[in-house]
């Protein structure tokens, strides 16, 4: 624990400060069909829960996909990230949105944050489950995000039901391609690899088990391949609904809600999805009703990558 400890912060440092992070993140919505789904769904929570909120936190806040609209919206936003690949990116989006003066770029990691004051924003928001890179100070981010926060507080973390899939299913991102002709190296990668893959799988059921029972996905890789000079993907807590509701309550936050962005979308297959993608009254449509089933607590868990929670301080 102590090795994977040093090696965390570091990682996801190196990985999302790679020189095209900012551009590919950006152009996510475009690409990946649960990206879409998932923004979305941020997107209509925030949208709903704006009363009160003049000043807003953006923990994480990569590219600036919230972080803008919400000042769009008239909000005073500070942008803080690790990489200044992104806090570039978002600056040059912010500009073209006409918001710059709207908003504070700060550099850094979150595990750094015990730097704001109490209470010192309205809203405190973190997507795309940065809270999760910070293992193992995870529980101890979330109780800073939670001091900082004014009124409100919004949080996506990496869900463990979710990810179990994935350990079952080596071409799952190839479900959500939107579209296969674009030039996205990601999407490229999935298509080509997607037959080695099925060669190459193996069930490993104690693997299963063990991010089952302890969430941790990543470590003794990613390390090895980081001293190599590589980029590894992140080492990545992740949380069940239950105990990152516990730990809310814990902090003292009301009226907690859970959502599993993209537990609907993932039970269709990829030529249906597109084809519904395709067309904007499907796709509205669509969009509305994962929005409904992804609210439901009974499927908050099985969300496609993300739990998402709120809550009122």
């Amino acid at each position: 624990m102590g090795c994977k400890e040093d090696y965390s912060r570091k990682i996801s440092e190196r990985f999302w400060s790679q020189k095209d992070k900012g551009d590919l993140e950006s152009q996510r919505e475009e690409t990946f069909i649960d990206d879409i789904v998932q923004k979305r769904h941020i997107e209509r929570e925030l949208l709903c829960s704006l009363d009160g909120i003049k000043t807003v936190f953006d923990g994480g806040g990569g590219s600036g996909r919230f972080s803008i609209l919400l000042a769009k919206y008239g909000c005073r936003v500070t942008h803080y990230d690790i990489s200044q690949s992104m806090i570039d990116k978002a600056k040059e989006n912010a500009k073209a949105e006409g918001v710059l003066d709207r908003m504070e770029f700060v550099k850094g990691a979150l595990e750094d944050i015990d730097r704001f004051p109490d209470h010192s924003f309205d809203l405190v928001m973190s997507f795309d489950a940065p809270v999760s890179y910070t293992y193992p100070h995870q529980n101890e981010v979330i109780k800073h995000l939670v001091r900082m926060a004014g009124k409100r507080i919004m949080l996506s973390v990496s869900s463990r039901l979710g990810y179990l899939p994935y350990l079952a299913n080596p071409i799952q991102k190839n479900q959500f391609i939107l579209n296969p002709e674009c030039e996205d190296a990601w999407v490229k990668w999935c298509i080509s690899n997607r037959e080695q893959s099925i060669k190459d799988f193996i069930f490993d059921g104690e693997q299963v088990k063990r991010l089952y029972e302890n969430g941790l996905s990543g470590g003794d890789w990613e390390i090895a391949e980081y001293e190599r000079g590589e980029s590894p993907w992140c080492i990545t807590y992740t949380f069940l609904p239950d105990e990152l509701k516990s730990i809310l309550q814990a902090c003292g936050v009301k009226n907690i809600a859970l959502a599993g962005p993209g537990a609907y979308a993932r039970t269709i297959p990829n030529e249906l999805l597109v084809k519904i993608m395709n067309d904007p009254k499907q796709k509205e449509e669509f969009l509305n009703f994962c929005y409904v089933f992804d609210s439901n607590p009974y499927v908050c868990g099985m969300g496609k990558d993300n739990l998402l929670v709120k809550g009122d301080i």
